[in-house]
């Protein structure tokens, strides 16, 4: 569970290179788009351009290098030449690279085109979401601390947090110890370590927190069919705090 200071090197610089790889999703026009077109440059910037490897595909059987969530859909969607993204869709990545035997896993969603001020507001409240949880690791802290600062800051504006899925420990393998759960109570749950390193990557429904998974054994959706949105960043604890280890350039220090 505790990784050496090596250890959290090379997993800062597999974060890097996938802060890169959310750097060109960014030039996109999405509008237009299927998600297996996004699915294959996120491949062939992985693989050719920063010579790595995209750790989702294989993993449990999972086919392809990203997952793609759009509006209703939760998290766990395939990306699929039928899926094309509109005007006005949200849409979530979530990415996992490994390089040097190391992964790092991030997600963002993304506005396409003229969203809705409703649709743009559940994402910017998950946005914050995730760093209340992020800004409330450091050592001597808990687990519960971070659930409920992330639950909290939901519950403010009227929206609710998926309980079936939750963050992990992260480095050779794509999950480890410990789960992270993004409700929860202060002071309650595993204290935090100099060393940890973990996912926290809160889904934020627009209306209730219930859940399904479709047909393809993957896609989870929303139960009824409002928005929901997630951010995803992998995190160590350091000596006096935390470290962002796919800090994307477009990002400042919350």
């Amino acid at each position: 569970m505790i990784k050496r200071p090596d250890e959290i090197a090379l997993m800062a610089e597999s974060g890097r290179l996938l802060a890169a790889v959310f750097a060109r999703l960014d030039q996109l026009s999405l509008a237009g788009m299927s998600t297996m077109q996004v699915n294959d440059l996120a491949e062939q910037v992985i693989v050719q351009e920063l010579q790595a490897r995209p750790a989702s595909k294989g993993q449990y059987g999972y086919a392809y290098a990203l997952n793609a969530s759009p509006n209703q859909v939760v998290c766990h969607g395939m990306p699929s030449h039928d899926d094309i993204l509109r005007n006005g869709d949200i849409v979530n990545f979530d990415i996992t690279l490994e390089k040097n035997g190391y992964i790092a896993d991030s997600s963002k969603t993304y506005l396409v085109g003229e969203v809705k001020p409703a649709a743009r507001r559940l994402v910017q409240v998950t946005y914050e979401a995730m760093w209340r949880g992020i800004l409330a690791v450091r050592p001597g802290a808990r687990l519960g601390d971070v659930g409920h600062a992330i639950e909290q800051h939901a519950r403010q504006h009227g929206y609710s947090v998926v309980r079936e899925y939750c963050g992990h420990g992260i480095g050779r393998k794509m999950h480890e110890e410990p789960e992270v759960l993004h409700w929860g109570r202060p002071r309650t749950g595993l204290v935090l370590r100099e060393g940890m390193v973990f996912t926290i990557e809160p889904m934020i429904n627009q209306g209730g927190a219930d859940v399904r998974t479709e047909d393809d054994g993957w896609t989870v959706v929303t139960e009824d069919g409002k928005l929901s949105a997630q951010f995803e960043h992998t995190v160590a604890v350091t000596a006096h705090g935390v470290r962002v280890l796919t800090l994307r350039a477009d990002e400042k220090r919350k």
